[in-house]
């Protein structure tokens, strides 16, 4: 079988907070670790290369930040391009959608990355919504393999 279309990553969430908050939380690592990734070497600024950092599975990632739309958009390559969009739904609540692309391999391979992503991109919302909608931290990435965890205790 080949593939008649490229594989990309969707997916989207109302978040119930105003927009400049939702869109706050994915630029400032002080916020995105409360839901994500577990270090964040800077903030997100067009041009600047950050390390994003997942210390219970000990990984990192260096992406580069091409665009950052102030409450509307931002685009990084990580290693393939990743977009999110924030729409505002009246003054207290914002549409989020992220999209990947671009990726690599065999047919399978490219597919298999695509779910993998839209996978990991949906934890990345849901608990950005149950942090900044309740203050509950769900700890999604970290639950989501345990048994992968560099240190016990998981």
């Amino acid at each position: 079988m080949t593939l008649k279309a490229e594989p990309i990553a969707r997916t989207q969430m109302l978040i119930r907070r105003p927009i400049d908050e939702v869109f706050e939380s994915f630029v400032d690592p002080r916020i995105t670790t409360r839901f994500w990734f577990t270090r964040g070497s800077e903030r997100l600024a067009p041009g600047k290369r950050i390390t994003w950092h997942w210390d219970m599975y000990g990984v990192s990632a260096d992406v580069l930040v091409q665009a950052v739309e102030r409450n509307r958009r931002i685009l990084i390559e990580w290693p393939t391009p990743v977009e999110w969009t924030f729409a505002a739904r009246g003054e207290d609540a914002t549409f989020v959608r992220i999209t990947a692309s671009g990726f690599d391999g065999t047919d399978d391979e490219r597919v298999s990355k695509a779910i993998d992503s839209m996978g990991g991109f949906s934890f990345a919302l849901a608990g950005c919504k149950a942090w900044l909608e309740h203050r509950v931290a769900l700890n999604l990435t970290g639950d989501h393999n345990p048994d992968a965890h560099v240190e016990s205790g998981a």
